[in-house]
């Protein structure tokens, strides 16, 4: 099969209807598309077989786990000129429907089919979640999507983190490490919630235990730590005992639901939310009110989608569901506030910082690169192409305003109205916590 690469960038923008924005490399070796573009490398026609029976980011993101696609060039750069077709134009273009409706389409489609090779496709790469029934957010499915993601070795994530260990939005300056950056992430939460000597914290969906040992190191606060994930628990555990700090703090594998040891004066939440879901966001805002004293402060650190005109034609991330995070959701921050005030929070601050995220993705994304040897052997090639793909789409997303990261702090208003908070708002971003 002589000249693939033209076949196939032909057929594409027929397909699309748009020129091709990334130049193509077929597995006969033959190269068409913008000579000067990052190269979108198809290795075997394996990966046209998936693409054409998952139209869309499923499929291409079956190929590129499975290694039969690659890029040469900058990554960042392909993301972002693929992500006007793949993740921006709507579902129209990508739809069989449309192309049986549209006979100029659909022999384009046929001779796709002819060039793929032998139908069906090969079964999706093992990293995949399985199928999934019951329904969304019990406890025991939201514990198997929590050990799908962080259960895949304290190790490898020592190696993308970084000695941070936090697995979140970093809080950056000029100049500054990501380490210090986390660091400043941190002690900006502590002081948000006005964090003293005595305190009582709870810091749900704990990860590796960096929040609870800063809260406890500089502020002199006690602290319960839960997380899901037992890998994480044990890492922790490890970590606090090692710096001495075991009469502090307390990690527990328990699930939000399930804490009933309140009141606590102050609450941070930390990249947890997303995985509570539409359908249990009501029941996340209220057990969090509950457990809090009268006057003791919620901060909520929460990705956030741009919300859609229609809501019904929200859609999850393909990619994201079947490989990173499955069964997680992002809402609009609108509707997050909402919710938080609905339960009875009285929201004093909003501080949106999406562009810190691109900035922490891309350092982790660096990192993973550095390491990929060893992040290959201490997983498998697939789940470090995965973490590859994701945090460097992450990233061109947050750039784009595709999605935002916000800091939500909220306060148990007592009845007597005083909220406890300053008169001026933000005196904390004053300074850093070293």
């Amino acid at each position: 099969m002589s000249d693939a690469a033209s076949r196939l960038a032909a057929l594409a923008e027929e397909l699309m209807g748009v020129p091709l924005p990334v130049r193509i490399r077929a597995w006969d070796g033959s190269e068409a598309g913008p000579p000067d573009a990052p190269t979108l490398i198809v290795r075997h026609r394996r990966a046209l077989r998936r693409m054409v029976w998952k139209p869309g980011e499923l499929g291409l993101a079956r190929a590129w786990v499975a290694g039969e696609i690659d890029v040469r060039g900058d990554l960042y750069e392909a993301l972002d000129r693929l992500a006007g077709l793949v993740w921006e134009r709507g579902h129209d273009a990508k739809d069989p429907v449309h192309l049986v409706r549209d006979p100029r389409l659909r022999a384009a489609a046929r001779e796709l089919l002819r060039l793929a090779g032998p139908w069906p496709p090969p079964a999706p790469p093992a990293e995949e979640v399985r199928r999934r029934s019951g329904p969304l957010h019990t406890k025991v499915r939201d514990r198997r999507a929590i050990s799908h993601h962080y259960d895949v070795g304290n190790d490898f994530y020592e190696l993308v983190l970084g000695p941070s260990m936090v697995y979140s939005c970093a809080y950056w300056s000029e100049g500054g490490t990501l380490e210090d950056a986390q660091r400043d992430k941190l002690d900006l939460i502590c002081r948000k919630l006005a964090l003293k000597e005595g305190d009582r914290l709870l810091d749900v969906g704990c990860g590796w235990g960096s929040m609870a040992m800063h809260a406890a190191r500089h502020y002199g606060v006690t602290v319960v730590g839960i997380t899901l994930s037992a890998e994480q628990a044990a890492y922790a555990r490890k970590r606090i005992a090692d710096e001495g700090l075991t009469d502090r703090i307390e990690i527990r594998v328990q699930d939000y639901r399930d804490v009933r040891d309140g009141p606590y004066d102050a609450i941070s939440s930390i990249g947890m939310a997303e995985h509570v879901g539409a359908v249990r966001y009501r029941e996340y805002a209220d057990d969090l009110y509950a457990l809090l004293k009268p006057g003791g402060r919620l901060l909520n650190h929460q990705i956030a989608r741009r919300p859609e005109r229609n809501e019904e034609d929200y859609r999850v991330d393909e990619f994201i569901d079947a490989y990173v995070f499955p069964d997680g959701e992002l809402a609009p921050v609108g509707r997050t506030t909402a919710t938080l005030e609905e339960a009875g929070f009285e929201v004093r601050d909003i501080e949106a910082i999406r562009e810190h995220y691109a900035l922490t993705l891309r350092q982790w994304v660096a990192n993973l690169e550095a390491h990929w040897d060893e992040a290959v052997r201490l997983t498998s090639p697939g789940r470090a192409r995965i973490w590859r793909l994701y945090m460097a789409a992450s990233a061109i997303s947050f750039e784009r305003n595709r999605i935002g990261v916000n800091q939500i702090l909220a306060v148990k208003t007592p009845e007597s109205g005083a909220s406890g908070m300053p008169l001026r708002s933000r005196i904390w971003s004053a300074g850093s916590g070293r």
